[in-house]
């Protein structure tokens, strides 16, 4: 008699375990395409953080060929008397 107690009681806590684990067994496929879809936004963030860089470094050289530039005209202009 104790023995089907303890089957019941154990098979009753498997349902209830089973009960508790399916909804979350059906919102893994969802889950799965949102950590998928965040590791793309990770790439192009990426992506996007080297794509600055590079233009932060580009912006840099164009600056100091202006710096260059503008003292050429002034040398220029000073020797002209201006």
């Amino acid at each position: 008699m104790v023995t089907w107690i303890v089957l019941a009681v154990v098979l009753f806590a498997l349902v209830l375990l089973a009960l508790a684990i399916r909804p979350l067994l059906t919102r893994l496929p969802a889950l799965e395409r949102a950590a998928l879809a965040l590791l793309r936004r990770q790439e192009q963030v990426e992506a996007l953080g080297s794509r600055a860089q590079a233009l932060q470094e580009q912006l840099l050289t164009l600056q100091r060929q202006a710096e260059v530039a503008q003292r050429r005209l002034l040398l220029i202009k000073a020797k002209h008397g201006e």
